[in-house]
């Protein structure tokens, strides 16, 4: 895991317990007014001291911003830059970069839609996901899904999708895939 990804999962993990996600969501809620330590024990009903640690956490993890007895306010921005580290850490972005035009179709480094079966976007889908895949000589089904399973839900309807394309072939059992074509020699992702 890159630094940057270990950084957001301690962001993200911050808010993994609920007093810490209510209070970071009633700061949102609050925007540039923000809240004291007292109204925000108040509003989400916790004695002072309490929601003082809970501000501090939020405040250590770049969640927030404010000291002491100040007004607390929430840092969004944040978040936001946390998920995109994400983001940027999935498999499949280091690929996407060649394929601006199938960014759409993905959501958080999974494929979440599919183009239509006669666009061009179908077949470039193919050979980005031939290209995330590297296949080297026959692999069973079961290979083939677990390396799909790093980039979408539905494996079984991307699998067929790759053997319509030509990307894959399959045997005759249906149980064993190998290429089905060169895969264009592009500047292969570093990482």
């Amino acid at each position: 895991m890159s630094a940057e990804a270990a950084r957001a999962a301690e962001i993200l993990s911050q808010l993994a317990t609920p007093l810490r996600l209510r209070a970071f969501a009633e700061l949102v809620h609050r925007g540039s007014e923000g809240a004291s330590i007292a109204e925000l024990a108040y509003t989400i009903d916790v004695p002072v001291q309490t929601a003082g640690e809970t501000l501090a956490r939020l405040v250590g993890a770049g969640l927030a911003t404010g000291t002491g007895n100040g007004i607390y306010r929430a840092s969004p921005g944040t978040l936001r830059e946390a998920a995109s580290a994400l983001d940027r850490s999935q498999p499949i972005t280091a690929y996407l970069g060649d394929y601006p035009q199938l960014r759409g179709n993905f959501t958080h480094g999974r494929l979440s839609t599919m183009p239509p079966t006669l666009s061009e976007r179908y077949a470039q889908l193919g050979e980005l996901l031939a290209r995330f895949l590297a296949l080297e000589g026959l692999h069973d089904e079961g290979e083939i899904n677990r390396r799909l399973a790093a980039v979408t839900d539905d494996v079984a309807a991307v699998r067929r999708m790759l053997v319509e394309t030509g990307w894959l072939e399959r045997d005759q059992a249906g149980t064993t895939y190998g290429v089905g074509r060169p895969v264009p020699h592009q500047a292969r992702p570093v990482g």
